[in-house]
């Protein structure tokens, strides 16, 4: 008589962002992605308002998941744990019942520019907030939004019976247990990194009762709770599939990357999606920072400072539809600099600013505009990775850390415009990851810590989701970086009005 085959235990990671949900079936032994499911999410808004209505992220989670599974052709009984990381700083606001009363206000809504230089104030400046949060409030950050929910939309703040973060929302839904992370707690600038909790005085400047918000659990790695019959029956799984608390998009990033703080820098990361991120992981909490540099936690409780830029592949996308180029079709900028700042910027911290474009010429090429968009996206980027050297203590321009090769991913890493560019701005060599779905996996490593109890970021490391392709570095082009610094520094004035 023939055996019995008995299937593997699986996890599944959840990458809820800004357009959209992936959620990625692995093998929990291997890190083998069995398949990957999607979902699409819609934006609204116009001028600086950008809002996403928090229950199609449920109903894309439940898609992308079913679709997943299906693709995978797993049992559902061989799944034992789940995870969510979502976008950053969104403002979720729930009635009694965890209603939604309104859409959730985004990372990239900058309407809250005037309630971030008040709340700066309130503290005697950045430096009151560095020696709290490790971040100074800017537009777009959770408590700037609640403040500016307060000033534009009272009675919905009144009506307030629970504040949320998107992936605390979805975590809740799943679970039923209010729970966040320090990772994703540490955007919201009421979380003190220092003293691993809320900021009480923060929450009363905010009058924000601290009842309405999340427990803390230790890492995003923490079993919250278990599936509820209704996620289960929603999702197809059975009920006893471990919740873990998850955590934000980037601090999962890290994870999939087996990042966990073990040096100080020594890995940094630039991720270029809608926006444009750098991050490196250290065990060491940041003693300084600038404005628009992030000194967040990480999400196994160490801590990951952060520089985001809004404007990234979205932005240079949209300069290649209006000059009705493919986005690779590209030449180098030949003297422009173009400052694609289509949404305002939050790094450097200009939120009213518009895009800006210098140096036509009758011989101006399509090509050499879009060229020259890929580089004042990813100068701005890069220029954040030597801010936050600079506020860590290291010295960007010391041969040690400037010859540190650049792990490159997010969609745009797929990209050899994006590649070719990142090299020759920045004089590194590149590490490319052959894995495309860092967030979800590191997701899948938090669930399946949550099943074994193992450390997640020992375990993306055994899985290898961080190897990939080494590229060696190019000569610097020390022409076009210093070009698109002179123009920005110049025209940083006219972009503050």
């Amino acid at each position: 008589m023939a055996a019995t085959r008995t299937a593997p235990p699986v996890v599944i990671g959840v990458d809820s962002s800004t357009q959209s949900t992936k959620a990625v079936v692995v093998d929990a032994a291997t890190g083998a992605v069995r398949a990957v499911g999607r979902a699409a999410h819609t934006v609204t808004g116009e001028g600086g308002a950008r809002e996403s209505d928090p229950e199609q992220w449920w109903s894309a989670l439940g898609e992308a998941v079913a679709s997943a599974l299906a693709a995978a052709d797993v049992p559902a009984h061989t799944v034992t744990g789940i995870a969510v990381a979502g976008q950053q700083h969104g403002l979720v606001v729930l009635d009694a019942a965890g209603r939604p009363l309104r859409p959730a206000v985004l990372w990239n809504d900058t309407r809250s520019a005037p309630q971030a230089a008040e709340l700066t104030a309130a503290l005697g400046g950045p430096e009151g907030w560095l020696a709290r949060t490790g971040s100074v409030p800017v537009a777009s950050m959770t408590a700037t939004t609640w403040q500016w929910l307060r000033a534009h939309e009272p009675a919905v703040t009144a009506a307030t019976a629970a504040v949320r973060l998107p992936h605390d929302y979805l975590t809740e839904r799943l679970s039923g247990a209010a729970a966040t992370d320090p990772g994703d707690a540490s955007g919201t600038c009421w979380y003190d990194t220092a003293a691993h909790a809320y900021d009480q005085e923060i929450l009363d400047l905010l009058g924000l009762d601290p009842a309405l918000l999340p427990a803390v659990a230790a890492s995003g790695a923490t079993r919250v709770g278990t599936l509820t019959p209704d996620a289960a029956h929603a999702l197809g799984l059975p009920s006893g599939v471990a919740v873990a608390a998850g955590t934000g998009d980037n601090m999962a990033a890290a994870v999939g990357l087996g990042l966990g703080g073990a040096g100080l820098l020594d890995h940094p990361v630039v991720s270029l999606g809608t926006s444009g991120t750098v991050f490196a992981a250290t065990r060491t909490r940041p003693a300084a920072g600038f404005a628009g540099l992030a000194g967040f936690a990480a999400a196994d409780g160490t801590y990951l400072p952060l520089g985001c830029t809004l404007n990234c592949s979205l932005a240079v996308d949209r300069f290649a539809g209006l000059l009705g180029l493919d986005r690779e079709d590209t030449a180098p900028g030949d003297g422009l600099v173009v400052l694609p700042y289509l949404d305002g910027e939050r790094t450097p911290d200009l939120p009213h600013a518009t895009g800006l474009v210098t140096g036509l010429r009758h011989t101006t090429t399509p090509r050499a505009i879009l060229g020259a968009a890929y580089e004042g996206a990813s100068f701005t980027v890069l220029r954040a990775l030597d801010d936050l050297f600079s506020a860590c203590g290291l010295d960007p321009s010391d041969a040690a850390v400037r010859d540190r090769p650049l792990r490159l991913i997010g969609g745009g890493a797929q990209g050899a415009a994006w590649r070719d560019t990142i090299r020759r701005l920045s004089g590194r060599p590149l590490v490319v990851p052959a894995a495309t779905e860092l967030v979800a996996l590191g997701a899948a490593a938090l669930a399946a810590s949550a099943v074994t109890g193992e450390d997640p970021v020992a375990l993306a490391t055994a899985w290898g989701t961080g190897h990939g392709e080494t590229l060696p570095p190019v000569a610097r082009d020390e022409e076009t970086w210093n070009r698109i610094a002179s123009v920005l520094d110049r025209a940083t004035p006219s972009l503050l009005t």
